[in-house]
């Protein structure tokens, strides 16, 4: 066995039998002087001057793929504050990578046309960037719509490698541990860039409240966090939240919300331990309060429901209706409290949400799912990424997840909208395959996936509406008209991924 000395002259064996070989200690991790002294400067940790001193210090180059987070919404200041230097940097051929894009990431059109950016990925795309790539094919190539869990999945596998992730922070310590939920620009939940964190490359945390040593609570550790950057404001927080819990008075969303609701308990799924989610529109909040009456008067407890979070779920669990909140995002002032002062207001990132791949996701425990539309076909395929017109204006977001995972999954939506049918032959765009949809469920009726005959003869037997969803539509039509197929031209211009990575579906230019 051979010896050799180390640093404190020790002699070790160069290698051991059955272990390997051995590297002798040679010098400390960080040498420091173990007296206190005044000229011993104070760390500033992994501060940079300014995001240019950030994004250089990462060590960003062409034709790379960077990453930005959505849970600031329409309120959200970081990218266009990071595109902006970026490209005044000189940078070009990158793609953009995040969980959604909405109307405030119209900048991106500019940066699109000049060369900064090439390709993007995503879960969702409105307003005027989603028009341009629409109607004058501004990208090189498509747009990959993800799905949240889609989206993590890949992530999580390296099939994108993501090489700087740029993660707004409501607050921040100067070594990088962040959390939403404190500070003048506090959003809740950081479950879409957790993710990015964990894999990204490099990660730089920006942040418009930097506080002491250590950030308290942590949804983002030091550990995977490169550099931290102070700006004046990173979004704004009238906007961050606007219009997401709308409490809807409209008869005709009421009484969709009370057939859902009707159906819901028609199944027996509402039990004591029972779990749910609903998205934040006016419909979906309705029937959380339905089924709350519902739930008082029979003594019922939930185990726990998911998702984005509203006030309408905060309420509930402080009121005992459910045990939990599993909290990917977070949509308005009362959530954002909620998740900051209460233990059982639970943040997750997303792929404990909704990644396939994942040794369990929350999807999967799902009793009961309520799904939103834009359109829905008679083969229950549900499209939530364009307009009847062809035009991108929507997002993926987890809706193939949860409809794939639920044990019960309702679309709810007005039969017509402003005059366009919801019910159609063909919908435009698939964004949900309809063997994953249970039920339809509008003002004017109820149909019932064929795959589920046993639940359309239980609806029937309690004095529920039940059509064909053939029939739903020719209501739709006997009002409206049949639509008009929209115009297309051959270029593709979004491709439209499941969650598993296959592509369901392709959205092409239109004229």
């Amino acid at each position: 066995m051979e010896f050799v000395p180390n640093r404190i002259k020790r002699r070790i064996p160069t290698e051991v039998e059955g272990i390997g070989k051995l590297r002798p200690y040679m010098e400390p991790g960080k040498r420091r002087n173990k007296y206190i002294s005044e000229q011993i400067p104070v760390s500033t940790g992994k501060l940079a001057p300014s995001l240019r001193a950030a994004i250089e210090k990462v060590g960003l180059k062409d034709g790379m793929t960077i990453s930005f987070h959505h849970h600031l919404r329409n309120g959200d200041l970081v990218l266009p504050l990071v595109m902006a230097e970026i490209a005044a940097m000189g940078f070009r051929d990158l793609t953009v990578c995040a969980s959604s894009l909405s109307k405030s990431h119209s900048c991106l059109i500019d940066y699109i046309k000049s060369g900064v950016v090439t390709g993007i990925e995503t879960s969702g795309m409105r307003g005027e960037l989603a028009e341009a790539i629409s109607r004058e094919c501004i990208l090189p190539k498509p747009v990959v719509f993800k799905t949240h869990g889609g989206r993590a999945r890949s992530i999580e596998s390296g099939e994108r490698k993501i090489d700087v992730a740029f993660i707004g922070a409501s607050c921040c310590d100067n070594m990088g541990n962040m959390n939403g939920c404190l500070g003048k620009s506090a959003f809740g939940s950081m479950g879409y860039a957790k993710v990015d964190a964990r894999f990204a490359r490099k990660v730089v945390a920006i942040t418009d409240n930097l506080v002491p040593y250590p950030a308290n609570p942590i949804s983002i550790p030091q550990t995977m966090v490169d550099c931290v950057v102070q700006v004046e404001q990173i979004g704004d927080p009238q906007l961050i939240s606007q219009g997401a819990t709308r409490k809807t008075k409209n008869p005709i969303e009421l009484a969709i919300a009370e057939y859902a609701s009707q159906v819901i308990i028609a199944t027996g799924l509402v039990r004591n331990g029972f779990s749910y989610q609903a998205g934040s529109g006016g419909i979906s909040l309705a029937v959380a309060r339905y089924l709350k009456d519902y739930m008082k008067e029979h003594g019922i407890k939930g185990s726990f429901a998911s998702g984005g979070i509203t006030s309408t779920m905060t309420e509930m669990l402080e009121e005992g209706y459910f045990d939990a909140l599993l909290d990917v995002q977070t949509f308005d002032a009362d959530a954002v409290a909620s998740i900051r002062d209460n233990p059982r207001h639970i943040e997750m990132d997303a792929e404990m949400y909704a990644d396939p791949q994942a040794k369990g996701n929350v999807t999967n425990s799902l009793d009961v799912m309520i799904l939103s539309a834009t359109e829905v076909d008679t083969n229950f395929n549900v499209n939530v990424l364009t307009a009847s017109d062809g035009v991108i204006m929507g997002a993926l977001g987890g809706h193939p997840d949860t409809a794939a995972g639920a044990n019960l999954a309702i679309v709810v939506a007005p039969l017509i909208r402003k005059r366009v049918p919801i019910v159609v032959d063909r919908v435009v765009t698939i964004s949900t395959p309809g063997e994953s949809v249970d039920v339809v469920v509008t003002e004017r009726g109820i149909a019932v996936n064929p795959q589920n005959p046993k639940l359309k003869q239980r609806l029937i037997e309690q004095g529920l509406p039940v059509y064909e969803i053939e029939e739903l539509r020719d209501m739709a039509y006997n009002l409206t008209g049949k639509p008009e197929t929209p115009h297309y031209g051959d270029k593709v211009v979004g491709l439209v991924e499941y969650r598993d990575g296959t592509i369901l579906d392709v959205i092409r230019n239109v004229l």
